[in-house]
């Protein structure tokens, strides 16, 4: 039998943070303080703005809330946020982070994830992870090589847009950083003006704290980022995507890589429960779906495996009738990875096949390669925790 050492000291149970909270938990947690219900709404309110809209990291920087009011928000909550542990910085200005969570339970070192942002000239995207690991071991993704740790609850998908627009200046008052890497800069530009739900883990397989993050990012008193340049990426969790899209709204992409339930199966063993035909009829019947708001698919492009012309031919074909958009993908290598990337003259024959049929096919430039921060490439080291405390986590 283990004993507790006379002078040890229990872990202090950690006050709950308001950053990441939905507008209904902080009317909760301000009924919790006894506020009058009359005056809940204003407080909310006002919490909001200082949380979302400016950034606030301290409560002595609400003025307009009483002093008596923030001294006791500052005795029962904090402002947390998901911790730096370490910011990669690519050639290209991808940039990487590992943010280590706040602890679920005294077994629990922290869980973390990986958040990555990509700058281009006039926008900024932000790849947000919606689990701790993944449990779909699709075959040419090091993410998915990674067991499941847990979901992430709401306020730790919401955290990693907070902790991305605090490191990048990106609220009312706060600089740029001067460390040399590309942040979209000008009058009214946002460092952070997309989202896409394409870090660690399946969306889908999360939904509930997926979309009211995504309301949280979507309100327009706050985060104020627009559905339409949210995009939820999923490798095809059927029965959820009509859902997503009447209760949510955001854009979809699909994690396609095949035109052939038989090497899908491979790539994505998700497939063996949901075969493309059933998928792409989810797609059809995807709610706000139109030209003007196109399902993105995603098809990583690996040598000898799933780049022949008859497949790009195949692609147009399972595709008609569904308003789409391709994003080929060359494949990103990773330590260990039984694939190779397409050559280049393939993957451009392969486009102009899906390109003369009408459809939209950039080839996405690989971006963070060098600090594997690339699609397909995120793996934290997460799945050290001890066995105990992934179960307590779950």
């Amino acid at each position: 039998m283990t004993m507790s050492h006379p002078d040890a000291k229990p872990i202090p149970e950690a006050k709950p943070s308001l950053t990441g909270m939905t507008r209904a938990e902080i009317a909760d947690a301000l009924r919790g303080l006894g506020l009058p219900e009359r005056e809940i709404r204003m407080r909310v309110s006002q919490l909001w703005h200082w949380v979302y809209f400016r950034g606030a990291r301290d409560f002595g920087e609400m003025l307009n809330v009483s002093k008596a009011l923030r001294q006791t928000l500052a005795e029962r909550f904090e402002l947390r946020l998901p911790e730096i542990v370490e910011e990669q910085l690519s050639v290209d200005g991808t940039r990487k982070w590992l943010l280590r969570l706040a602890p679920v339970d005294a077994l629990d070192k922290g869980a973390e994830v990986e958040c990555v942002y990509i700058p281009e000239s006039d926008r900024g995207t932000l790849c947000v992870s919606s689990q701790v690991g993944c449990t779909l071991n699709c075959s040419f993704c090091h993410t998915g090589t990674q067991k499941l740790v847990r979901n992430l609850t709401t306020a730790e998908i919401v955290g990693q847009l907070l902790v991305a627009r605090q490191r990048l200046g990106d609220f009312p008052d706060r600089e740029r950083p001067d460390d040399g890497g590309l942040v979209p800069s000008g009058e009214g530009v946002r460092a952070i003006s997309n989202i896409v739900f394409m870090g660690m883990g399946e969306p889908l397989y999360n939904i509930d704290n997926v979309m009211a993050a995504i309301d949280v990012m979507a309100d327009g008193d706050g985060l104020s980022l627009s559905k339409r340049r949210i995009t939820v990426s999923t490798s095809g969790v059927v029965p959820q995507i009509e859902r997503l899209g009447a209760e949510c709204g955001p854009a979809l992409a699909i994690s396609l890589h095949s035109v052939r339930d038989a090497l899908r199966n491979e790539l994505v063993p998700l497939n063996r429960k949901y075969p493309i035909a059933e998928l792409l009829q989810a797609c059809r019947d995807y709610p706000g779906a139109s030209n003007a708001r196109r399902i993105t698919f995603e098809y990583v492009m690996l040598k000898g495996v799933n780049d022949s012309p008859a497949e790009a031919r195949e692609l147009v074909r399972l595709l008609k009738g569904v308003p789409a958009k391709i994003n080929l993908i060359p494949f990103n290598p990773w330590p260990g990875a039984p694939y190779e990337c397409s050559d280049w003259e393939t993957i451009e024959r392969f486009s102009d096949i899906v390109f003369n049929a009408g459809y939209a096919s950039p080839v996405r430039t690989p971006r963070g390669r060098d600090i594997l921060a690339a699609c397909g490439q995120l793996k934290s080291e997460t799945e050290k925790l001890r066995a105990r405390a992934r179960l307590a986590a779950q």
